[in-house]
């Protein structure tokens, strides 16, 4: 497992480049809807073992390790954590826009919403299902930036309902048309989270993230007089598109998995 090292927002360096010419010839909403695609797999399922790894500062480090199941075309994921021994068999199912949680100690199954932290680390269980970015947001504004090695369109985007996880967000595309960077925000205008994506896994035409770097911006501790955020790392491993069966994306499977 690599470890996170620095500021997720120190990442990359952004450099804004001159407003002519475009590096894009695609419109704006069609990047984003490019963005989505290309890691949506609404013909086939998907499947991998997630391994979530969580830094509050003056804490131990915790690791969770979660079997994910999604069916991009019927908006359904299954989620079944594995490690550690005290959440072994907790399990996520969502449907349409319904999300449950599943407690194997108490055998029941309570709705909870995508908002919610994803067993208590920085990712969000909305980070978990499809990107439907083009759907869930307008955008406001896109300008072309250098961020690292990347030439990116950043698109400052603003949530089309109270639905959304984050109200507003900036995010950063590479000409390849994959996600390299994202920033969360308050309807204030409060920075809330970063978000990194320096690498993907290729198979074939599909694109599933290696890493997902995550940075709370108001959430941390004081260590030595400094300021310390909260980070978690994804990292995400054996993917594969081979068909599950249909029965894993129930309450059964769930409930099945701790017998």
């Amino acid at each position: 497992m690599l470890r996170v090292k620095g500021r997720v927002a120190t990442l990359f360096v952004v450099v804004f480049l001159p407003a002519s010419p475009v590096l894009f010839a695609q419109t704006d909403l069609e990047i984003l809807r490019r963005a989505d695609a290309l890691v949506s797999y609404l013909d086939t399922d998907f499947s991998a073992e997630y391994t979530i790894v969580q830094d509050k500062p003056g804490q131990s480090r915790s690791t969770t390790v979660a079997g994910v199941f999604r069916r991009d075309s019927i908006e359904t994921y299954v989620i079944v954590v594995m490690q550690p021994a005290v959440s072994r068999g907790q399990g996520y199912l969502k449907q349409g826009k319904t999300l449950w949680f599943y407690d194997p100690e108490s055998r029941r199954f309570n709705t909870t919403s995508s908002a919610e932290r994803f067993q208590n680390t920085n990712a969000r269980n909305s980070d978990f299902t499809r990107s439907t970015l083009a759907q869930d947001y307008r955008i406001l504004q896109g300008e072309d930036v250098a961020l690292g090695r990347f030439k990116c369109r950043l698109l400052t985007l603003e949530a089309l309902t109270n639905e959304i996880t984050y109200p507003r967000m900036k995010i950063w595309i590479s000409e390849d048309g994959l996600v390299r960077k994202t920033e969360d925000y308050s309807l204030s205008g409060q920075l809330l989270r970063t978000s990194a994506f320096p690498e993907y896994h290729q198979i074939e035409n599909r694109f599933v993230p290696r890493r997902v770097l995550f940075e709370e911006t108001l959430k941390g501790a004081v260590i030595d007089g400094k300021f310390v955020n909260e980070r978690t790392q994804i990292t995400i491993n054996r993917p594969s598109f081979a068909r599950v069966p249909d029965s894993t994306y129930s309450k059964t499977f769930l409930e099945s998995v701790n017998r």
